[in-house]
């Protein structure tokens, strides 16, 4: 059994978003150099609130595992003479080496035959080891932003008030900034100013619910689940599930209680979408529904304290959320008196990138690719693909959207409903923006999957003609979402394109745009697309090599790209593919020189023949 290695940092409170991944690397990074300085270890958990990142590692080896070396001197044709006698080279490095020249072997290396002495090398404490490893740790824990504190050289998201380091209870000394490692924590900032001194991970955690730290992330959201479902239910509702915003929510509070307040039951003429956005983005309340999913006029807030006072901190709560809602009600009456298609015109004055005109230009654009596209897979729909391009961008210059960002599209399809617009038009024009999130909800309506991928090529096309390539590190645009976007949207709604064709297109209407060679653009955008394609296939459980093998003929057509790959996937699993591989091999050096015969599709018997065949013929 090895000792239990304890890292805790103690700070100010830390953005939400910056918790989670910083802890992920926390983990990595520790298990990786445990692994490469061979300390052997259990498992690696992982808690954390927005005062605290710790890291629990168990049974870590007291010491490295030794290891023989081998270390390699001079040539053997200069160690030794003539006579076989030893040089003064082979005699300095059995010396450097401590070592009788007798001691010294002889290895075969790809430069010829040279000395080597092989060396035990004896494990170092672990407790030394990570001596020096913690304070490079932290400095390289990766944060959006950070922040210097004092006038110390160091930085982190925000500042270190404490740090506990531990290996079997022992503290691990070192110091990063002005702070020194020790056994000592400290409860909740409000109700439990103390410190507690810290013996191992588990009593610990069970030590810290006492001064109200629920340590445990996945114990606290399920005490937040409890307290806003019993919010909710006492006033009669239920919260609507809001899975992002719980985890939002859980890295804002060390011990979270719960408060539910009401407001106006005028405001829920506001389109439903709007209430939500108001109070998920903007206060992080969850918002109540009754049992077939309306809002119900109430709201749940959670603390971060135990609520003393519920009626104080309701009526609070309450002002603040009518102010916001006055403010939503108020541009949603002052948008509805221009028509959405008036609107449009202003899009002339909102600048989408600088090197890529304006709004107004991009909508022309993609409309046009919207109808190359239209004419290809659905001509029956032109008029409709035709009239949401031209619409869907005109809620970007409502008062609303000025206002909560998050309702683009939202709006759109409210104020074109409001404008008499067809449903269907209506529909797309929320709907092409879709997916939102990697993952995410596909546009259901054709019209709104056609303006979608023409809206998102003019994006991608675009920003690869003037040189905005996404890179590791960054990807300001979202052309990875993009294009896996578009991907998916094809392949859901079967569109049977060339990818081809519409780069080409959208590269034509960019025109006067771009900086870059047409060519160079094109096989960027292809290739980009093939990796997000290859990426989405490998993540669906298909296997490398039937990937690769099937895009290694042609990628243009996606819906027949995954067809071929099916269909090649599907007959890998026969018992006699490997045979009908060898055999495939020795038929195709034999009429490599010979033009091919026909082939009786009659005789297929199994449909994945038959899709086998069809995606060669399309190759």
């Amino acid at each position: 059994m090895g000792k239990e290695f304890y890292l805790e940092i103690g700070t100010e409170e830390i953005p939400t978003s910056y918790i989670q991944p910083a802890l992920e690397a926390m983990r990595n990074l520790t298990t990786n150099y445990l692994k490469d300085q061979r300390i052997a270890h259990g498992e690696a958990i992982i808690a954390g609130t927005p005062r605290r990142l710790s890291l629990a590692i168990r049974d870590v080896a007291e010491k490295q595992e030794a290891r023989t070396v081998e270390i390699i001197g001079p040539p053997k044709s200069i160690a030794f003479d003539s006579n076989g006698n030893p040089t003064k080279a082979a005699a300095g490095f059995a010396n450097a080496q401590g070592v009788d020249v007798a001691d010294l072997e002889v290895k075969e290396t790809p430069k010829g035959e040279y000395l080597c002495v092989m060396r035990e090398e004896v494990g170092q404490p672990t407790t030394d080891i990570l001596q020096k490893f913690l304070p490079n740790l932290i400095a390289k824990i990766p944060f959006p932003k950070t922040m210097r504190w004092m006038d110390l050289h160091v930085t982190f998201a925000r500042p270190i008030h404490w740090i506990v380091a531990l290996l079997g209870g022992e503290v691990i000394p070192f110091t990063y900034g002005n702070i020194k490692s020790r056994n000592v924590s400290r409860g909740h900032r409000f109700m439990s100013p103390v410190e507690i001194e810290v013996k191992n991970f588990d009593e610990h955690m069970e030590k810290l619910k006492e001064h109200f730290v629920i340590l445990s992330i996945e114990e606290r959201k399920d005490r937040i689940r409890k307290v806003i479902t019993e919010a909710a239910e006492e006033v009669g509702g239920k919260i609507l599930d809001d899975p992002e915003l719980l985890d939002e929510v859980n890295f804002l509070v060390e011990y979270p209680s719960a408060v539910a307040g009401k407001y106006d039951e005028k405001y829920l003429r506001l389109p439903q979408e709007v209430l939500i956005t108001v109070m998920r983005e903007h206060q992080r309340y969850f918002a109540v529904t009754n049992e077939e999913g309306e809002l119900l006029p109430y709201f749940v807030t959670v603390n971060n304290t135990i609520t003393r006072n519920p009626d104080v901190v309701r009526v609070g709560n309450e002002r603040v959320i009518r102010a916001r809602l006055e403010d939503a009600r108020f541009y949603f009456e002052e948008d509805q008196k221009v028509k959405l298609e008036d609107r449009v015109e202003e899009l002339k004055e909102v600048v989408f990138h600088s090197k890529l005109g304006t709004s107004w230009e991009k909508m022309e654009r993609f409309s046009a690719l919207a109808e190359f596209i239209a004419e290809k897979v659905t001509p029956d729909k032109l008029d409709l693909v035709k009239r949401t391009a031209y619409l869907c961008k005109a809620d970007l210059v409502t008062g609303m959207v000025g206002e909560f960002p998050e309702l683009q599209g939202v709006m759109g399809r409210a104020y074109a409903k409001l404008s008499g617009e067809p449903e269907e038009v209506a529909e797309a024009i929320y709907e092409h923006y879709l997916p939102i999130k990697s993952g995410g909800e596909l546009p259901k309506g054709v019209v709104g999957a056609i303006v979608s991928i023409a809206d998102k090529l003019d994006t991608i096309v675009g920003c690869f003609g003037v040189g905005i390539i996404p890179t590791g590190a960054a990807d300001p645009f979202a052309l990875r979402r993009q294009t896996l976007g578009i991907i998916r949207i094809i392949l859901e709604h079967k569109f049977d394109l060339s990818l081809s064709n519409l780069i080409e297109k959208s590269i034509t209407l960019l025109q006067s745009k771009i900086t870059e060679p047409e060519e160079q653009i094109k096989s960027g955008v292809k290739d980009f697309f093939k990796t997000r394609f290859q990426n989405l296939l490998i993540g669906e459980g298909y296997e490398c090599d039937v990937v690769d093998a099937a895009l290694s003929a042609s990628f243009d057509n996606i819906l027949d790209d995954a067809r071929r790959i099916e269909a090649l996937a599907e007959i890998k699993k026969r018992p006699e593919f490997t045979s009908l591989v060898i055999a495939f091999k020795r038929v195709a050096n034999i009429t490599k020189d010979h033009e091919p015969g026909e082939v009786n599709e009659k005789l297929f018997k199994e449909d994945v023949e038959k899709k086998l065949y069809e995606a060669f013929l399309n190759t």
